[in-house]
């Protein structure tokens, strides 16, 4: 799930922070990926749809098989997004998930109610509903399992490309390796990354071609300038927005968490307000134990970056084994293999070749410099509010003026 809400309120209060481009602009850098299950699968549907190439594949709303009914959309998705990822130069490192923390239970018991639901109404669907009903639904009822993950790796050593297995989450592993400057940044569609500390998160760099989504880059110095806040205030707000460890508190929207993290500074502040509000505007949940997640956010189970196991490196891929494993063993078509391993080859040579920014260490902003972002982002949001003030006010007035007036 991630931080609910926080893209929104970046957008809105540090739009600085955020930079849009295309997928080629990343080329050169090594770049940390959390390897999602459930997006992998998405991948190959979406890969299915434009270019289906297995033997024997059907596709009902189902997970893709092959001919002897084995599931094979997670090698689908994982073979082709990696492939694209290469392609325009990048070289990606996968991190699979470790074992949740105990406090994310709670998050994963909803997780599973929610599947078996749609599971419920993706039966119905497809007795009763729509294509799109049926993909819909279809969706929400993914399961992977550790056979999966496992056939991932075997997959991406047969590429050439690495990966590490992290002790907990994948998204605070990601973020260790980032801020250690061994990949560029963390891609991941969970917002939480940022708040393990990762200092660039790339989004939607994994997403199929078909979709033309604009590769997000958020950079989080330029988010906590433009929120006014340090990374303690930013972990305390990104909590009260709602996070994987702990139930919301409820009526707090994202602008009411803002607003109390900059007027109580702490989530100690906001908890000691709501308990002595007279008007008793908001309850806190029961069982909201906040300084255990802001303290899985700090302290993390991860490996350090100079641990043995996070070195890591590309090779050349085995095509003989890809072929072996995807056309043999997997009933994919040999001559589509060859070729993308063929590709595969070239391009991880090719991506080589070092950005510029690469021979250059960055130079950390000075305090007169972080002040004129600030300013400038304080600039950008009173012009805002302004422009939504005069709208407002505009229509205000076309409302009260009598019909077919001028």
């Amino acid at each position: 799930m991630g931080i609910k809400h926080l893209y929104q309120v970046i957008s809105e209060h540090a739009p600085d922070a955020i930079k849009t481009g295309e997928i080629k602009n990343q080329f050169g850098r090594k770049v940390a990926i959390v390897s999602n299950p459930v997006t992998v699968y998405l991948a190959s549907i979406l890969i299915w749809r434009q270019d289906a190439f297995l033997i024997a594949v059907r596709s009902d709303g189902q997970q893709l098989m092959n001919e002897t009914g084995e599931t094979t959309s997670h090698l689908m998705g994982m073979f082709y997004r990696t492939l694209r990822v290469v392609d325009n130069g990048i070289k990606p490192l996968y991190v699979f998930d470790g074992a949740p923390p105990k406090l994310k239970s709670g998050e994963l018991a909803k997780r599973v109610m929610r599947k078996a639901e749609a599971t419920e109404a993706h039966e119905e669907a497809k007795e009763t509903g729509t294509a799109e009903d049926v993909e819909k639904f279809s969706r929400r009822t993914v399961r992977v399992t550790r056979e999966h993950n496992e056939e991932c790796k075997r997959l991406l050593k047969l590429m050439g490309v690495p990966y590490i297995d992290a002790p907990t989450e994948a998204e605070a592993q990601c973020a260790v390796l980032a801020r250690a400057q061994k990949v560029y940044a963390a891609a991941s569609e969970d917002m939480d990354t940022l708040c393990f500390d990762s200092p660039i998160l790339l989004r939607h760099l994994t997403f199929s071609e078909q979709r033309k989504e604009p590769i997000l880059e958020i950079h989080l110095e330029k988010v906590l300038a433009g929120l006014d806040m340090n990374r303690s205030q930013f972990v305390d707000l990104c909590i009260l927005l709602g996070c994987d460890y702990l139930d919301p508190i409820p009526k707090v929207g994202p602008n009411t968490a803002l607003k109390l993290i900059r007027d109580y500074k702490t989530l100690e502040g906001v908890v000691e307000f709501i308990e002595k509000d007279p008007k008793h505007k908001y309850t806190i949940p029961e069982d909201w134990p906040y300084k255990e997640a802001r303290d899985l956010f700090f302290h993390p189970d991860v490996r350090p970056a100079d641990d043995p196991l996070c070195d890591f490196k590309w090779e050349s891929p085995d095509i003989e084994g890809l072929v072996q494993f995807l056309v043999t063993e997997k009933g994919f078509n040999e001559d589509r293999v060859r070729s993308a391993a063929a590709r595969l080859q070239k391009n991880l040579k090719s991506s080589q070749q070092q950005r510029l920014e690469g021979f250059f260490k960055p130079v950390p902003k000075t305090a007169e410099e972080k002040a004129k972002l600030k300013r400038k982002n304080e600039e950008k949001n009173e012009e805002k509010k302004k422009k939504q003030k005069a709208e407002q006010k505009a229509k205000k007035e076309a409302k009260g003026k009598p019909r077919g007036a001028a």
